[in-house]
Order: structure tokens, then sequence, then C-alpha cells
């Protein structure tokens, strides 16, 4: 009768362990969902704000290729990412993106003439709240892999998590270099 409770016990263990570990896993992936909702939104609006200040901003033109193309660099890593690919190539071209878009707002600054446009101003202001909440679904989706990793991780849990074939998820993290403030000189030269 010790040797059947034993038993059940032990199994009860095992099925809450492993359906803990499934619940983190799936935490972790629609967090990354709700990344992929708010990138979605940003890459919708990236061509129409290029296009927006496109004329204003001629001697500009440099930077606003370097947007475009760091744009559709990262929506083709996160449809691949979406299928199966790797996490860790989505982010990092959605940190250059990132690293882009923070140069091209730092420059728009100079051009008064794009403040004063209304359309403009709207873009703006919208891929600011959309960078906001890019900024909070990291933040969430960070926090799910740091309590799933957790699962992973520790005992008695990484017992039945390399039983049953769980790995560790990737942070979405900022590589240092970008971590720094960017540096805008505006003087020509």
């Amino acid at each position: 009768m010790i040797l059947l409770g034993v038993i059940v016990v032990l199994i009860l263990w095992v099925v809450m362990a492993y359906n803990g570990l499934v619940g983190g896993r799936n935490q972790c992936q629609a967090s990354w969902r709700q990344i992929d909702v708010q990138l979605k939104r940003r890459h919708d609006l990236v061509p129409n704000l290029v296009e927006s200040v496109k004329d204003a901003m001629s001697y500009e033109q440099e930077t606003l290729r370097q947007v475009i193309e760091a744009r559709n660099a990262a929506v083709t890593a996160g449809e691949k990412a979406a299928a199966g690919g790797s996490k860790a190539d989505a982010i990092a071209a959605e940190n250059q993106l990132t690293q882009v878009l923070t140069r091209f707002f730092a420059l728009s600054e100079a051009y008064p003439q794009l403040r004063a446009n209304e359309n403009v101003s709207r873009l703006m202001e919208e891929l600011t709240t959309t960078e906001n909440r890019i900024a909070f679904a990291r933040q969430h989706y960070n926090d799910s892999v740091l309590s799933y990793n957790n699962r992973v991780q520790m005992f008695p849990g990484n017992l039945i998590a390399g039983s049953f074939n769980f790995r560790i998820e990737e942070y979405f993290q900022v590589p240092e270099a970008e971590a720094k403030p960017v540096k805008v000189d505006l003087r020509p030269g």
C-alpha cells in the first residue's frame, strides 16, 4: 500500500512538472507572438514614414535607405523565425532596425519642416508608441523566458525537462554596442 502511494505521488509529480514545463514553453511562445504583433505594426509604419519624409530629408537619403533595408531584413528574419527558423537571427535583425530608427529619429529633429508636417508627426508618434509597446512586449517575453528556463534548469524539474527534450529559450537581448546612445553629428563636413 505504501509503495502504491509512493508510485502515485511520483506519477502526479511527473505530470505536474511536465505540465508546468509545457505551460512555460507555451507562455514563451505566446509572448514571442505578442512581439511579432508589435513588430508587424512597426514594419507597416516604417515605409509610410520614410515616404513622408523622403523629400524633406533629401540630404539624408543614405539614412532612409538604411531604414528601409533594415526593415526589409527584419521582416525576412521574422518570417523565417515564424516558420521555425532561428529566433536569434530575428532578434539581431530587429535590434539593427531599432538602431537605425533611433538614428533616424535623432536626425529628423534637425528638420523643422518635418516636425511641422502633421502627417509626419502623426506617423512618428505612432512609431514611437509602437516602439514603447515593443519594449514592453520584449520585457514580458524575457520574463516568460526567465521563468521557463528556471523550470528547465533547476532541480528536480531538469530531470523531467531532460527526459522530455525541453530546451532553454533565448532572451531578447540588445547587444552592448547598440545599448550605447546614438551620437549624431549634424555639422557638414
